[in-house]
């Protein structure tokens, strides 16, 4: 049975490459056919000739160059892949787990893969810059970043929970109805999360920049700071999602920013029916895999089709174990990313933090 499937596949096969080939070559390919090769595939086709014979005349075929088995579309042209990964503070633990996949690969793939566990962002965008890393996994700020200066793409992205992102809010107390947007937050005391928080700072700051609610004068962090103050009565950067709605519930701001089960994740039944969400602001995108400008398409297409298969029960638990994702989905720069990247852009500064954040080594 498996015999006739390589026979069915390589038939299909020559009839695929007979059809593909230009019309201005087929008269040089018929010359380059014998006779008594055609006459084989018409008696095996019709049963006359046993497979061994019609194998005989495709190896003939093969080895004089007349058919090309070997498809530059479908193989890696590497002899080795190294994957970064987000920078944590115990790489050793990370490591362990990043192992499992590095070993699931190179089972897949066939070359060799590496993994590499670096103290700070700044080593995956160079690594990508100079040719020392192939692929990444990030988070959506450093993502971004890396694109814009190295040109690498993200291809896959990280579903949690079924999706590939959840909101940023706006959230105010339930008795105060005098905020009712995003634009109605300026002029107010507000809690932010962090400065680089992605649903409690870029999202809400970087759409009221985007819409023209906020003006940035200057080009630095300097003047995104001077903006804050400027267009705020007061503003804080609390910490964290549980800090940001513990001002809010205690009456030291109007607004806090977050996500939109921040309230039911850090807070008891009882604050939650105290706060309103005034608003749903847009998605804060899943953790990405990046690949290196550089990477060839073939070897880009195998090395996703290899990470989609962690997606099956079988080999589930080594994405689980790395950063708690259900699946990985195919995507684009532009489709995952696009958006909240240029949240990022509007906000003078905030790049050079953001990769700060994550730097462990400090």
């Amino acid at each position: 049975m498996k015999q006739q499937k390589t026979l069915a596949l390589v038939a299909l096969f020559i009839a695929t490459s007979v059809t593909t080939i230009p019309l201005v070559q087929n008269a040089q390919a018929e010359g380059l056919i014998p006779d008594w090769i055609k006459n084989n595939a018409a008696w095996w086709a019709e049963g006359t000739v046993d497979d061994a014979t019609f194998l005989n005349g495709i190896t003939f075929l093969i080895e004089n160059g007349v058919i090309n088995v070997s498809s530059e579309s479908d193989s890696i042209d590497v002899d080795k892949i190294t994957i970064g990964f987000i920078p944590v503070e115990k790489a050793d633990e990370l490591t362990s787990k990043a192992q499992a996949l590095e070993k699931f690969l190179e089972k897949k793939l066939g070359v060799d893969v590496e993994v590499v566990v670096p103290t700070n962002y700044e080593t995956i965008i160079e690594g990508m810059r100079f040719g020392h890393i192939d692929a990444a996994f990030m988070d959506t700020g450093p993502a971004w970043i890396t694109h814009q200066r190295t040109g690498a793409e993200a291809v896959l992205a990280e579903l949690v929970a079924g999706k590939v992102n959840y909101q940023a809010t706006v959230w105010a107390l339930a008795s105060n109805d005098s905020v009712q947007s995003l634009e109605d937050t300026v002029g107010k005391k507000v809690a932010f999360t962090s400065i680089t928080g992605s649903s409690g700072f870029v999202r809400p700051m970087g759409t009221l920049v985007s819409e023209g609610h906020v003006q940035i004068e200057g080009d630095d962090i300097v003047a995104l700071e001077s903006a804050l103050v400027k267009n705020f009565e007061s503003y804080t950067f609390a910490g964290g999602y549980k800090a940001a709605l513990e001002l809010l519930l205690n009456g030291n701001v109007d607004v806090a920013f977050g996500s939109d089960i921040a309230p039911q994740k850090y807070l008891e039944l009882e604050d939650q029916l105290k706060l309103r969400p005034v608003t749903t602001i847009g998605p804060v995108p899943s953790h990405v895999f990046m690949v290196s400008s550089e990477m060839s398409n073939a070897t880009k297409k195998a090395l996703v089709d290899s990470l989609i298969e962690l997606n099956y029960d079988e080999n589930n638990s080594i994405l689980k174990d790395l950063y708690g994702a259900e699946a990985l989905v195919p995507t684009t720069t532009t489709m995952h990313i696009g958006d909240f990247g240029k949240l990022i852009d509007s906000l003078t500064g905030l790049d050079q933090l953001i990769l700060d954040k994550y730097n462990k080594s400090k």
